[in-house]
C-alpha cells in the first residue's frame, strides 16, 4: 500500500491517478468537505480515505506500508496562523518522517520553491543541501517548508535513523487540472484564462520593483504531468535520495503566459497590468527557475513540457471540455 496525505488535492490527486493506472493499491488522507474537491478522486478512487486527524491512529496499527507521499501543506504563501502551520507542515512531516525510518517505509515529500525567498539569479536556486541554511523565505509557508528540509538534513548529519528511500522535491509553479478548489492559491493560469473567457483582457500585476518592467516578472511554470513524473521516477528508483528541485528549468515571464493562454483559448492578445495587492508586496518573489543539476545527476533524463504546450494542454484538453478534471 502507498499512502498520498493531501490525496484529493492538486497534485496529490494527480498522483493518486497515475497510481490507480498502474493498479496501485492507496490510501489518500485529506478532507473532501461539501464543494466539488470529491471530483478530483471521481475517476480514480482510492482503495481508501481518512481525515487527516485518524492518520496518527491508523500508523499505530502497524499497517504494512510501501512509501508515503506527503503532499498534505498548508500551502497558502499568505497564511498567517503560524500555530497551525507548524502543526500542518512542520510537526505532522516530523512524526511521518520518523515513522517511516521506524518501520522501513519510503518517504517522498513536498517542499517548495518558496524557501528561496527573493533569490533573483539562476544561481541562486541550488537546491545543494551545502547552501540550505543560507535560504531566507519570504513568507510562513515558505519558512515551515525551509524549516523541515533543515529537519531532514539535520537528521542526515546525526546519523539518525532514516527511511530506506528519502526524498523531497521543491515545487516552483505547478498548474494543470485538479487545481479548482484551492481558491486564492489557483494557478494564474486558471486565473487568466477565466478573464480572457469572460471578454476581459488578461490582468497582471505591475511590477513592485524599478529594475523589472510590467509583465516581466518571471517564473518556473511546470505542467503537473511533469511533477507526477518525477514522483513516479523516484519510486522506481529507489536507491535515489536527495533533496531536488521539480520546475522546468526555464524562467518565463507572465507575459508570456498570459500571450500562451489567450492564443491557446483562439482570443485576440489583450493584457492590463493592475496594481499588485498590498498583501503580497514584500513576499512577492519577482523571479524563479530550478536549477535542475542535481536531479539530471541523480539519472532523472525526461524532456519538461514548454510553456505554450503545456498551457495548450490544460487550455483545450480541460478547461474548454464539460468535465476539466484528471
Amino acid at each position: 500500500m502507498i499512502i498520498i496525505t493531501g490525496g484529493a488535492g492538486f497534485i496529490g490527486s494527480c498522483l493518486q491517478a497515475a497510481l490507480a493506472k498502474r493498479g496501485q493499491d492507496t490510501l489518500v488522507v485529506d478532507w473532501l468537505g461539501s464543494d466539488l474537491k470529491w471530483r478530483n478522486l471521481a475517476r480514480h478512487a482510492p482503495a481508501r480515505l481518512i481525515p487527516p486527524e485518524e492518520l496518527d491512529a491508523f500508523l499505530e496499527t502497524n499497517p504494512k506500508v510501501d512509501a508515503v507521499f506527503h503532499m498534505g501543506a498548508i500551502s497558502e504563501t499568505t497564511a498567517r496562523d503560524a500555530d497551525l502551520v507548524w502543526r500542518t507542515n512542520i510537526a505532522l512531516s516530523r512524526r511521518l518522517w520518523h515513522w517511516c525510518a521506524r518501520n522501513n517505509t519510503r518517504f517522498i515529500y513536498a517542499s517548495s520553491a518558496a524557501t528561496y525567498g527573493a533569490a533573483d539569479r539562476p544561481e541562486l536556486f541550488s537546491d545543494d543541501p551545502a547552501k540550505l541554511n543560507t535560504l531566507e523565505p519570504l513568507n510562513l509557508y515558505g519558512w515551515s517548508k525551509h524549516v523541515f528540509d533543515q529537519h531532514v538534513m539535520k537528521a542526515l548529519k546525526q546519523r539518525a535513523p532514516r527511511p530506506p528511500q528519502w526524498a523531497g522535491l521543491k515545487f516552483f509553479n505547478v498548474y494543470g487540472p485538479n487545481e479548482y478548489h484551492k481558491g486564492k492559491m489557483i494557478s494564474v493560469v486558471k486565473v487568466k484564462y477565466d478573464e480572457v473567457m469572460a471578454g476581459n483582457p488578461a490582468r497582471l500585476f505591475r511590477s513592485d520593483r524599478p529594475d523589472i518592467a510590467n509583465g516581466a516578472q518571471a517564473r518556473d511554470f511546470i505542467w503537473v504531468e511533469d511533477v507526477v513524473k518525477v514522483m513516479l521516477w523516484l519510486y522506481d528508483n529507489p536507491a535515489v535520495c536527495g533533496l531536488f528541485n521539480c520546475g522546468s528549468g526555464t524562467a518565463r515571464t507572465y507575459l508570456d503566459l498570459a500571450h500562451a493562454v489567450c492564443d491557446a483559448a483562439g482570443v485576440a492578445r489583450k493584457v492590463e497590468f493592475i496594481d499588485m495587492p498590498e498583501s503580497l508586496r514584500g513576499q512577492y518573489q519577482s523571479y524563479t527557475q530550478a536549477d535542475l543539476t542535481r536531479l539530471r545527476a541523480a539519472g532523472y533524463t525526461e524532456a519538461f513540457t514548454p510553456l505554450e504546450e503545456g498551457i495548450r494542454r490544460y487550455v483545450q484538453d480541460y478547461l474548454a471540455t464539460g468535465n476539466p478534471y484528471l
